[in-house]
C-alpha cells in the first residue's frame, strides 16, 4: 500500500494542469461514473470543508448514503474519500489503481485528477444516494468542475492561493464562480461585497438561482468550548465544532439540505449538526492548560480562530506556527504581530513545511522576532511550559502537521468519524 500511495503522491509532481480536458477522459474510461449519484458541489476559500461534513452530517442522518469528498486529508490518505463517515479501504484504492494505472500513464493524469476519478468510481461502487464534494483549489479549472450537481455552494471568498487564483478578491470570486452550472441554483454565504458581486452576475448570465445566507438571517447564541449554539431563521441550533463562525458555515449547510430535501425538520437538521466532527479546526487537544489545534493557514483562518479564543481567555495565546510557504506571510503582519502573546516557529520532517529557519528568517523580515525550535517536539513542550489557564496555546497553520500533533499528544484519530 505504501508503494501504491507513493505512486499516487508522485503524480503531484505534474503540478496543476489547467482544463478539464484530462479528467473527462479519465472519467470516460471509468464509465463516467459521476452520472450515477446526485452531487452538492462546494467552493470557497474558508469553511468550505467545515460545511461539506455539515451538509453530509445532516443528510447522513436523515437515512441516505452519502459520499464525501474533500482536501488535504490530516493523517492518512483514506479520509480523502468517505462513504457514511467511513473513509474507503485500502484494498479498494489498490483495486482501482491497478484497473486504471494504463490509463492514467496515458492520458498523465495528475493527482488530483486521479484522485477525483477513484472518490467518484468508489462512490458509484458504493450505491450512494448523494455525494457532497469539495473543490481542491480555485473552481472553474478545478478536476471536480466536471460534474452538474443539484445544488452549488460557495462559502465565504478570501485571498489564499493567490499564486494560481489571482492576488485581487475580484479576480479569486471568478475563479470560484466557475462551479455555478446554468439553471442550478446557488447556496451562497455572505461574502464581501467584491465577491457577492462576482457571484451575483454569474449566476444571472446563466440563470442559475441563488439562494443567500445573509446576517441578518442568524444569529450566535453562545460559542465556548463545547460547541456553538445559534439561531437561523427563528429555530435554534447546535454544533459541536467550536467558533462562532461555525455558525456561517451550518447556515450554509442547513440551506442547501433544505433545497436538496424540502421535507427536513429542524429536528432532522439538529441531529445531524450535533454528530458532526471536523478534526484540525479549533481542537482541543488539552484542557489543563488549554491547548487547541487548527489547520488555518490564511489571513481569514487565522482571525477567526484568534478572535474566538479572545473570547474565550483573557490573556492572548502563545501559538506554534508552521507554514508550507511564506507567500502569505506579509499579509499575516498585523495578525501574527499582535494576536500572541509569544510565537514559536518550527517545523516536520519531510512534511513540505518551511524549516523553522526558512520561517525565522522570513518573519524577521516583516520585523516579527520569533522564538525558533527547529523540533517540532521540542517547540510544543517550549508552549506547554508557556500557557496557563488564561493564556491558551495554539499550534497552527497547516494540515501537514496533523500527524505530528496526534502522536505527541497521543490522541485518537479517525475511525469513521467524520
Amino acid at each position: 500500500m505504501r508503494n501504491l500511495l507513493n505512486y499516487l503522491y508522485g503524480l503531484e509532481r505534474k503540478g496543476i494542469k489547467v482544463g478539464l480536458k484530462h479528467t473527462k477522459e479519465l472519467l470516460k474510461r471509468c464509465g463516467n461514473p459521476e452520472k450515477s449519484f446526485r452531487i452538492i458541489h462546494v467552493a470557497g476559500t474558508n469553511g468550505k470543508g467545515s460545511t461539506c461534513v455539515m451538509i453530509a452530517a445532516i443528510l447522513r442522518e436523515y437515512g441516505l448514503k452519502v459520499g464525501l469528498y474533500t482536501s488535504p486529508h490530516l493523517i492518512n490518505f483514506n479520509e480523502r474519500v468517505r462513504v457514511n463517515s467511513t473513509p474507503i479501504l485500502d484494498e479498494d484504492i489498490v483495486e482501482f489503481v491497478h484497473r486504471y494505472q494504463a490509463d492514467i500513464k496515458e492520458i498523465e493524469s495528475t493527482f488530483f485528477e486521479t484522485t477525483t476519478a477513484l472518490a467518484f468510481s468508489y462512490f458509484k461502487n458504493c450505491n450512494v444516494d448523494v455525494a457532497v464534494v469539495e473543490t481542491g483549489l480555485g473552481g472553474r479549472l478545478d478536476s471536480t468542475n466536471v460534474i452538474t450537481p443539484e445544488i452549488s455552494v460557495i462559502t465565504p471568498i478570501g485571498m489564499d492561493h493567490t499564486e494560481f487564483l489571482g492576488d485581487t478578491l475580484i479576480s479569486i470570486a471568478r475563479e470560484k464562480a466557475g462551479i455555478i452550472k446554468p439553471s442550478v441554483p446557488l447556496v451562497m454565504s455572505e461574502q464581501k461585497n467584491e465577491a457577492e458581486k462576482v457571484l451575483l452576475e454569474t449566476a444571472k448570465k446563466i440563470s442559475a438561482s441563488v439562494k443567500r445566507v445573509q446576517s441578518s438571517d442568524y444569529r450566535t447564541v453562545s460559542s465556548g468550548v463545547f460547541g456553538t449554539e445559534f439561531i437561523y431563521l427563528e429555530e435554534k441550533y447546535f454544533t459541536p465544532l467550536l467558533g462562532d463562525y461555525q455558525t456561517l458555515n451550518a447556515c450554509t449547510a442547513i440551506k442547501t439540505v433544505q433545497l436538496f430535501e424540502p421535507i427536513l425538520t429542524r429536528k432532522d437538521i439538529n441531529a445531524g449538526l450535533q454528530k458532526t466532527k471536523w478534526p484540525g479546526r479549533i481542537q482541543l487537544l488539552e484542557t489543563n492548560p488549554p491547548i487547541y489545534y487548527d489547520v488555518a493557514h490564511n489571513v481569514h483562518g487565522i482571525q477567526a480562530v484568534l478572535k474566538w479564543l479572545s473570547y474565550q481567555y483573557s490573556e492572548k495565546p502563545v501559538g506554534v506556527f508552521v507554514l508550507k510557504a511564506d507567500k502569505e506571510l506579509e499579509k499575516m503582519q498585523s495578525i501574527l504581530s499582535n494576536g500572541f502573546s509569544s510565537l514559536i516557529v518550527t517545523s516536520v520532517t519531510d512534511s513540505g513545511l518551511m524549516s523553522a529557519e526558512a520561517m525565522e528568517k522570513s518573519l524577521n523580515e516583516i520585523g516579527i522576532i520569533p522564538i525558533r525550535d527547529d523540533d517540532f517536539h521540542l517547540a510544543v513542550n517550549r508552549l506547554k511550559r508557556s500557557i496557563s489557564e488564561k493564556k491558551p496555546g495554539l499550534i497552527f497553520g497547516s494540515h501537514y502537521i496533523a500527524s505530528a500533533v496526534y502522536d505527541h499528544f497521543d490522541f485518537f484519530f479517525d475511525k469513521g468519524i467524520i
